[in-house]
């Protein structure tokens, strides 16, 4: 019997999810059917349509802007929440906790939230040959892109970790709330600064802000280099990682953390292992 998923955003036409998922559904031979939904930008439009949805007998969804931190506000309340989930504050895969609904929990509160992002970021780093371990890392930016990959970073056994922000007061306060929130964060001596003052030798840098799709440059230091430089954005020619390529960096966009994310929400759906390298050679060549 066909299972049904969605991904609800606003806007959301530019989704790539459906063509990903129809892929990882030919890879595995799953019978899924996944839409786009499009959904007013409040909270009260949000848990409507996740309530129906479910209700309905859809099986899982992914969230993406504006409505990450609504879903995690909803399954705080309902379902539960992940590890990954609670650290960053945020969901991007919801499915029903079959715990609560095998003990006659209603569906609409039976509502469980993960958060794959930041694995899907590390496991696609580590399928580049890029060594995460021991690396030392800076990461750009302390908004819902960094937050949610903080954790992966750290449990893949990198040696530091540098949070460089504009305001430096924002990166600051976002270490010390992760830290409260994760004994593993709390544990990791994380350097903060301002974006402007980030300098010196890294391995990986990583920028997590979407300055890259305005055309925008980030204000680097001269003397800042790094071996790889990764952009979380793609789909468009980015500064950021113009910049680093000229210094001889090896460099890569956010599509595959894209696809890595999405693998994981349909493996913890369907149980079925995706083989990313694979379905993104496929995705390549459409």
């Amino acid at each position: 019997m066909t299972q049904h998923y969605i991904v609800i955003g606003n806007p959301i036409a530019h989704s790539k999810s459906p063509e990903i998922h129809a892929q990882f559904a030919t890879q595995s031979g799953s019978d899924i059917s996944y839409r786009r939904q499009y959904c007013p930008d409040d909270a009260s439009s949000f848990t409507a349509v996740i309530e129906a949805f479910f209700n309905g007998g859809g099986v899982g969804a992914n969230v993406t802007v504006p409505f990450k931190q609504i879903a995690y506000d909803c399954c705080a309340a309902r379902g539960g929440l992940s590890e990954h989930a609670k650290v960053a504050g945020a969901v991007n895969t919801l499915s029903l906790n079959k715990t609560l609904i095998d003990s006659g929990t209603p569906i609409a509160e039976a509502i469980y939230g993960d958060n794959t992002d930041g694995q899907g970021l590390v496991n696609h780093i580590t399928s580049l040959d890029w060594p995460l371990a021991g690396a030392r890392v800076a990461l750009i930016g302390a908004g819902g892109a960094a937050r949610g990959v903080i954790l992966p970073l750290l449990r893949a056994d990198i040696s530091s970790l540098t949070i460089a922000n504009r305001t430096l007061s924002k990166a600051t306060d976002l270490v010390k709330e992760l830290g409260t929130a994760s004994d593993t964060i709390d544990q990791h001596h994380i350097d903060t600064c301002a974006t402007s003052e980030l300098s010196g030798q890294f391995d990986i840098i990583i920028n997590a802000t979407s300055i890259g799709l305005s055309g925008d440059t980030l204000p680097l230091a001269d003397d800042l280099q790094a071996q790889y430089a990764y952009d979380m954005m793609y789909g468009r020619t980015l500064p950021f990682l113009q910049h680093f390529s000229k210094r001889g960096a090896q460099t890569s966009d956010g599509y595959g953390m894209l696809i890595g994310q999405a693998a994981l929400s349909f493996e913890r759906w369907t149980g079925h292992n995706i083989d990313v390298v694979k379905a993104t050679d496929a995705l390549s060549r459409r």
